[in-house]
């Protein structure tokens, strides 16, 4: 057994691992990095973000080649098959793999690829695919490992017609009726994907609302979406017991009714993966999720091991994440680059995609705040027409008397991408932070930002 000395050994390559071993690296640290895969990326780039982002956008270019008139002068609309479409995720993947790898290479962080687990609270033995095993001795760990679907115990995930969105990208057929359950983000977003290959798709919500985090127009506006694209939402619905058949699935439903259909994809919840760290070893408990707990400087309660990422729980998001793992370096090597990682936008990429920050027309009635609404609805922006991209609008919310910006909500064409500007106003200093930022100052012409001016036009005009 071979044993290596480390100031810094971070558990999991994914966004956490990657910020976290980056930044030890440069203020100084010998680093390792762990990693059970051969590749590093973690599950955002193997299985889950990158992946599912990549089957998005080709999902949008077929959709847009099949009902733009335009290009009905070169040929009829086509079908394309989800192995098809999945094979332009797999060049992305790659692409990733190889600039994340030069990444570790430049900085000097040395790789270890196999299952790594604590013997003690400053020892990590990584049993390696050939059966050898290393033994790394460090001042710091950081626990970055990410988390996997959660699997009830009662649903047989080894039936070739029962998926979860990692096993979801080895489906080798295209459905013609596919049940989603869990109207997530995950299933909101993979609802929309096979929405736009022509899947009918029943998804099962058990709340009353879609998204129910998001401001109430933006979830409304999604559901009419999804109504209008062959998802069939049903609301208010927990599962019974899920039936596996050999040409297909039946999803008995507590309520009594049975959905049919040719595959199952599960999309309730995550678990941290913890289960084989040998987290008993430290001390370090997890609760029912697998998920363990830290403190605003992302400390266990072993003062030498810290953690990010999807294993400490919310929100769960590739940007937290890398931040949360940049942040937890930050702390133990102590070079101004901590902070509580808590002004986190909301990036939901259903097709139209969603994106908020801040606070929400509820929120905001129920904390007593005077505020005020201006809207930007996309179908009279001139970009958005040109794209041929009418769904959607920008909504801000603000204060009515000193006009500070507390909200931002966009539903539709590059929303991921608009969010960011009404952010960065919300994080200006005082009187910084105000509406009338974006009547005195100029947008190009045409552009999606552009609503911002015309949202904040819409709100001034209301106030009296």
């Amino acid at each position: 057994m071979a044993v290596y000395n480390y100031d810094v050994v971070v558990l999991g390559s994914g966004p956490a691992g990657e910020g976290a071993a980056m930044n030890a690296a440069k203020a100084g640290r010998k680093v390792a990095m762990v990693d059970s895969r051969r590749q590093v990326g973690g599950n955002c780039t193997h299985l889950g973000t990158i992946p599912s982002k990549a089957l998005r956008h080709s999902v949008r270019q077929i959709m847009q080649f099949n009902t733009n008139p335009m290009f009905r002068a070169i040929g009829e609309p086509r079908w394309f098959s989800f192995p098809d479409v999945l094979k332009s995720a797999e060049k992305v993947i790659a692409k990733q793999v190889a600039s994340r790898t030069g990444y570790y290479a430049r900085n000097r962080v040395d790789l270890f690829f196999g299952t790594g687990s604590f013997a003690d609270e400053q020892t990590v033995e990584v049993v390696c695919p050939n059966g050898v095993v290393e033994k790394l001795v460090a001042k710091h760990i950081i626990i970055a490992t990410g988390s996997r679907p959660y699997r009830p115990a009662d649903i047989d995930f080894h039936h070739p017609r029962i998926y979860d969105s990692d096993t979801i990208l080895s489906l080798g057929h295209t459905p013609r009726k596919l049940i989603i359950y869990g109207a997530g983000v995950i299933g909101c977003e993979y609802a929309s994907i096979f929405s736009g290959l022509g899947v009918l798709v029943e998804l099962v919500d058990n709340r009353d609302q879609l998204l129910s985090f998001l401001d109430s127009e933006i979830s409304q506006a999604l559901s009419y979406h999804f109504s209008n694209n062959n998802i069939t939402v049903r609301h208010n619905e927990e599962y019974e017991r899920v039936e596996g058949l050999d040409n297909g699935v039946i999803l008995h439903l507590k309520s009594g009714k049975k959905i049919k259909a040719d595959a199952l994809l599960w999309c309730n919840g995550r678990t941290g993966n913890t289960d084989k760290l040998g987290m008993e070893n430290i001390g370090v408990k997890v609760n029912g999720r697998g998920q363990i707990e830290v403190d605003e400087n992302y400390r266990t309660c072993q003062p030498n091991i810290y953690g990010a990422g999807d294993v400490i729980g919310w929100p769960s998001l590739a940007s937290a994440a890398h931040d949360q793992g940049r942040s937890a370096a930050g702390s133990i090597v102590d070079n101004g680059s901590w902070r509580y990682v808590n002004d986190v936008p909301t990036g939901i990429y259903t097709i139209p995609e969603i994106s908020s920050i801040g606070k929400n027309e509820h929120e905001l009635t129920k904390a007593k705040v005077p505020y005020e609404v201006g809207k930007a609805f996309f179908k009279s922006m001139a970009r958005a027409q040109i794209a041929g991209e009418p769904q959607g609008m920008l909504k801000i919310l603000f204060h009515r008397e000193t006009l500070e910006v507390l909200g931002v909500h966009c539903f539709g064409y590059q929303a991921s991408e608009i969010v960011h500007i009404g952010q960065a106003i919300m994080n200006q200093p005082g009187e910084n932070n105000t509406l009338k930022y974006f009547v005195n100052t100029t947008f190009n012409y045409p552009t999606m930002a552009e609503a911002y001016r015309v949202a904040a036009y819409d709100g001034l005009n209301r106030l009296f």
